[in-house]
């Protein structure tokens, strides 16, 4: 069947571009069910019962739109935070709000700096709307900071994107570093700092809730789709001046918000009991999974996320080989960085002792497997 044949030039010129196959479709394509979801850095810890509470509490109200102006999320984060309500933008998950991003920004053909096999979704974005990648490759398995002013500087770009703790390695600059590179660009360049495994990561890898609160150029986003375990309900947000988040409300979708999700996000901020034990929990599981690929002649890298990433110490080929036979022969569900070097890992998601099991068994044999077809 023909495709309709009136849209944009841009639409007709790109591929249909899917940055993520979801476990869902990998499960139809294989037809086997996934016995452990670790590969979508989701929580299998799942959400607080405080939270699955406020849910069924709003799920009688869902008949209603959610408030169009956020009101009680924004201040909750707000107090949670210690900033006011303007400094915020709320959005549909951060993948959501990337893509509003690069609507306020970019213009057909305008340059955009990241890294090189970094967050798949944030070029999908810049692609969709016309933008012009320019991506530096990583060294050490760090996002490069010196090479990305560069190429901001020499592209004189109005966007650049980072994320710390990174994806898909799951390392991170300190702080100091973070707003170092932030004050050396131009004011001319929005600086997107991506922070949604900010629960997760040591305290000196993030700034100061106030470090960019005067700079018009930071963005700050943030999700409750990994700690908070509300993937799911779409929720994350943006800190920043109170002129850069107001700007969202020209082109956001202003009863885009579910009703259920807000809530469940409200009462998530009001249980950091519950944070602190899952954090824990993340911290604990992310040290099985080293283990687990020690003990199977693999290398961990150090993680500040809810996942690790593991060099498999050969090619993508090889790593491929890995993700493909953990699913075919045992339904364990993984993913790996899209592009060299990084794609001579696997990234293996923290997940409940269970999974963390299943896991532990099938790898001793799907190592055993891919060394007998040698």
């Amino acid at each position: 069947m023909s495709a309709f044949t009136r849209f944009t030039p841009l639409i007709q010129s790109l591929p249909s571009t899917i940055p993520f196959v979801g476990p869902e479709a990998i499960e139809r394509q294989r037809g086997r069910a996934i016995a452990a979801r670790i590969g979508a850095n989701e929580s299998g810890f799942g959400p607080a019962e405080s939270v699955v509470q406020a849910m069924r509490e709003a799920a009688t109200g869902t008949w209603k739109y959610a408030d169009p102006e956020n009101h009680d999320l924004k201040q909750a984060l707000a107090t949670r935070l210690g900033v006011s309500a303007a400094n915020i933008a709320i959005g549909e998950g951060i993948d959501g709000l990337l893509g509003q991003i690069v609507r306020l920004v970019i213009e057909p053909g305008m340059p955009v700096v990241t890294s090189f096999g970094a967050y798949p979704t944030f070029n999908y974005h810049v692609v969709g709307h016309g933008g012009r990648l320019v991506t530096v490759p990583y060294v050490g398995d760090r996002e490069d900071l010196d090479g990305l002013l560069a190429a901001v500087k020499k592209e004189n770009a109005p966007l650049v994107y980072f994320a710390n703790p990174d994806n898909p390695m799951g390392s991170w600059w300190g702080a100091e570093r973070i707003v170092e590179f932030a004050k050396a660009l131009p004011e001319t360049t929005l600086f997107i700092l991506d922070e949604a495994y900010c629960e997760t990561a040591p305290a000196e890898a993030l700034p100061a809730t106030d470090a960019f609160i005067d700079m018009p150029n930071v963005v700050r986003t943030r999700t409750f789709s990994k700690a908070y375990g509300l993937a799911g309900s779409r929720v994350g947000y943006i800190i920043t001046t109170p002129g850069t988040a107001q700007a969202f409300d020209k082109i956001r979708n202003h009863f885009g918000m579910n009703r259920i999700g807000v809530a469940a996000a409200v009462a998530a901020l009001a249980d950091q009991d519950y944070l602190a034990t899952v954090t824990a929990r993340i911290a604990g599981s992310r040290e099985r999974i080293a283990e687990i690929a020690g003990h199977n002649g693999l290398s961990p890298l150090v993680s500040a996320t809810n996942f690790v990433a593991i060099d498999c110490g050969r090619d993508a080929v090889y790593a491929r080989a890995i993700v493909d036979t953990l699913m075919s022969d045992h339904g364990i569900f993984i993913r790996m960085p899209g592009v060299a070097p990084l794609n001579r890992c696997i990234r293996v998601s923290t997940g409940p002792q269970a999974e963390m099991d299943l896991l532990e068994a099938a790898l001793p044999n799907v190592m055993a497997k891919l060394a007998g077809g040698q």
